[in-house]
């Protein structure tokens, strides 16, 4: 665990280590002045969800080994960006989400009280 906040204040947990998640590959969902997607939703990932991010333009899904990126399916868990959570939030198809893994950051983007519905 770090330093930085969750959404209830408390030092952040760990999303995932497996695969390795967080814009700084820490397994958390931690963030910083470079991090301009602002990758704080701990999300749970599922079918629907990555059609729909793959439909959008942000293809999850396809393994990128130039990148170390072996692709998403169900079941793992994923740093998001917290305006792509919302997105799929406001399409009907947003992921479940570890709330004590998920930045306090996001709250400048999405209501708690619509992350509180889709927690673990």
């Amino acid at each position: 665990m770090t330093t930085q906040p969750n959404v209830f204040g408390e030092p952040i947990a760990t999303c995932c280590t497996e695969p390795m998640t967080g814009f700084y590959r820490t397994g958390c969902c931690e963030t910083g002045g470079d991090d301009h997607g602002v990758h704080t939703v701990c999300a749970v990932m599922t079918d629907e969800f990555l059609a729909f991010s793959k439909a959008a333009g942000n293809d999850l899904s396809t393994p990128m080994p130039k990148y170390g990126f072996a692709g998403l399916k169900a079941g793992d868990h994923w740093c998001l960006c917290a305006m792509r959570w919302q997105e799929a939030f406001e399409a009907g198809h947003a992921p479940l989400v570890n709330l004590h893994a998920t930045h306090l950051h996001t709250l400048e983007f999405v209501e708690l009280s619509d992350l509180q519905k889709f927690a673990l």
